[in-house]
């Protein structure tokens, strides 16, 4: 008998239906242990998704030169060819080892 991954057993229902009535209850019982971490990691998101101006990237490309190429130099790159690699052909190499001489399982 196989079973089929995407299948819920009575142990995975069980586990969540344990998970949920914990987590209901200290939310009952003590709330803000759960309102704590949900506004700390939605202010993180919020970061990630809207970052302040001073934390994009735009700001550091201010510092940064452009450097532009003379005509020569372009002409230059331009002239060369990219390498080929040269196709070699493999080979098979036999080899020594006699098989007949070990037995199957060691």
């Amino acid at each position: 008998m196989s079973r089929a991954s995407g299948k819920w057993n009575v142990w995975s229902i069980t586990f969540l239906a344990l998970l949920v009535i914990g987590l209901a209850n200290t939310v009952v019982s003590n709330p803000l242990t759960f309102i704590i971490p949900i506004v700390i990691l939605g202010g993180i998101f919020w970061l990630y998704k809207y970052p302040p101006s001073f934390l994009r990237n735009n700001s550091a490309q201010h510092g940064r030169t452009q450097v532009t190429q003379s005509r020569a130099t372009a002409a230059k790159t331009k002239a060369k060819k990219p390498r080929s690699s040269k196709t070699v052909p493999f080979r098979v190499i036999e080899g020594g080892k006699d098989d007949d001489d070990l037995p199957k399982y060691h």
